[in-house]
């Protein structure tokens, strides 16, 4: 078994050979701790967060780290996959709302949930309200996340979620907010079904909406 803080410093470090051969070495071993190779990863992206708030890293690094992330995501996916249950191939849209420029976070969220057999339309950044629900209309599409990291997100995701209430949609779709800003007040605010801080949650609970709707 490897050492998880060791990992997670290593991501942290950006030391792609460090990651990537205790990933291997994970799935070598069968890949069932897939799981928790996963969230010390992501303790490590917290660690190249506080170094960019410090001055210490640059944009440049956070590229970089989220590129890293998703190389993870890549071979770890086996075992992530079996961990989380197989989707169902359900369409599902996923975006970075309007007035957020934010991608890295996003597409980490992309790689686990295609990784999990969700056929995802990534609608990109900066996506105004009025472009999901037209999006989800024409693909007949009933799951929904949406994110951001920007505080003002949080005013665009409500708006969304008005948006799918206005257009008589709200009760057929399943919204779920994620993203730094995001908590449960959040999500009582936004009136989205539900919110998560990691990719992991954001995959389970679109599982279980998948399988309620299939």
């Amino acid at each position: 078994m490897i050492d998880f803080e060791a990992l997670a410093q290593a991501m942290g470090d950006l030391d792609e050979d460090a990651v990537t051969e205790m990933l291997e070495k994970v799935m070598e071993e069968g890949g069932a701790d897939a799981p928790k190779a996963m969230e010390a990863c992501q303790k490590g992206m917290d660690l190249v967060g506080d170094q960019f708030q410090e001055g210490e890293y640059f944009v440049g690094d956070l590229i970089y780290a989220g590129e890293l992330m998703t190389t993870a995501v890549n071979i770890l996916k086996d075992g992530l996959i079996s961990s989380e249950g197989s989707g169902t191939k359900t369409k599902m849209i996923l975006c970075t709302v309007k007035n957020d420029l934010h991608d890295i976070g996003k597409n980490i969220v992309r790689s686990m949930l295609e990784a999990g057999g969700f056929e995802v339309v990534d609608l990109g950044i900066d996506i105004p309200a009025d472009q999901i629900v037209a999006t989800a209309k024409e693909k007949d599409i009933r799951i929904i996340a949406l994110s951001g990291v920007l505080t003002l997100a949080i005013d665009s995701m409500k708006d969304t979620v008005e948006a799918f209430r206005e257009a008589g949609l709200r009760d057929k779709v399943k919204i779920i907010i994620g993203g730094a800003p995001v908590s449960e007040e959040a999500k009582e605010l936004t009136g989205a079904d539900e919110w998560a801080h990691d990719p992991q949650k954001t995959v389970r609970v679109c599982n279980e909406w998948a399988q309620a709707m299939a």
